[in-house]
């Protein structure tokens, strides 16, 4: 009887275990596109951050990924992160999947996939890779934490790192 009992337990812990990792389903939106050129469109991005004062944030994952849809829904649904994103960042889906791996600009930003996906890669107005971020420290519960996010997107932000923002205000 414990053998049975054992066994149950061992299964169901391994059927929770995938089932919480399965794959996006196949009605869910497709925010990245397989055959988009990555290096292209990064240039892109970088120039139009450059025009508007903003930094880029790479979201970099695939269609097949739960947690980056789970991001970019709660990113467009949630009024602050929308408008910390649009504030602060000209935002682009690079794909990573059996399609188009986008190998040679992963490469360029350091190998971000070593952390899973979807992972986040800030460049600041020039193109320069100035954060990889592990979305793994954004998450809480099946989603991401909309605190957590809101620091991770102030904390890279172009104010954040504008050393005018940490000079002494100058009294009158």
């Amino acid at each position: 009887m414990k053998t049975l009992l054992l066994a149950c337990a061992l299964f169901f812990g391994a059927f929770t275990a995938v089932y919480s990792q399965s794959p996006a389903k196949a009605d869910a939106p497709k925010i990245y596109d397989p055959t988009a050129n990555a290096q292209q469109d990064i240039q892109q991005a970088v120039a139009k951050a450059q025009k508007e004062g903003k930094h880029v944030l790479l979201q970099l994952g695939g269609n097949w990924c739960v947690w980056c849809l789970r991001f970019h829904a709660l990113t467009t649904t949630d009024t602050t992160l929308n408008r910390l994103l649009t504030d602060n960042y000209v935002v682009l889906r690079v794909n990573y999947s059996p399609e188009n791996k986008n190998e040679e600009t992963l490469a360029q930003l350091g190998y971000p996939q070593r952390f899973g996906f979807p992972v986040f890669v800030v460049l600041d107005e020039k193109g320069n890779r100035i954060h990889t971020q592990n979305s793994a420290y954004l998450e809480e519960g099946k989603g991401h934490s909309p605190k957590l996010v809101a620091d991770f997107l102030q904390s890279w932000s172009p104010k954040a790192l504008d050393p005018k923002s940490y000079l002494p205000k100058k009294s009158k």
